[in-house]
């Protein structure tokens, strides 16, 4: 059975930072897509991130230069470093991991974060 944990959300100022983490089972994280999808209230769920074969990084415009993905396939746990935090990186975060050539994902249960003064 696969499972995605996301952890790490929470309430921060603007300008601040958060990194959140999404802690895999089940699944051969080596062998697979990560991405980090957000949703805000009353809106569609968007891509946020991606990371593929463990170097090759792509970021919405919205967030480039203020986030970071990565991984640590050793522990099976994925990152999305946030700074520069702004009201509108409000959202729920969830994970997705999607193995090489499957026509099908995983999702995490998502993280809340906030980001108000």
């Amino acid at each position: 059975q696969v499972q995605l944990v996301e952890s790490g959300g929470g309430l921060v100022q603007p300008g601040g930072s958060l990194t959140l983490s999404c802690a895999a089972s089940g699944i051969n994280v080596n062998f697979a897509t990560i991405a980090w999808y957000r949703q805000a209230p009353g809106k569609e769920r968007e891509w946020v991130a991606t990371i593929a074969d463990n170097r090759f990084t792509r970021y919405a415009d919205s967030v480039k230069g203020r986030f970071t993905i990565y991984r640590d396939n050793a522990k099976r746990t994925m990152y999305l470093q946030m700074n520069s935090l702004e009201p509108e990186d409000t959202a729920v975060y969830y994970c997705n991991a999607r193995p090489i050539k499957a026509s099908y994902d995983f999702w995490g249960q998502g993280t809340q974060v906030t980001v108000s003064s």
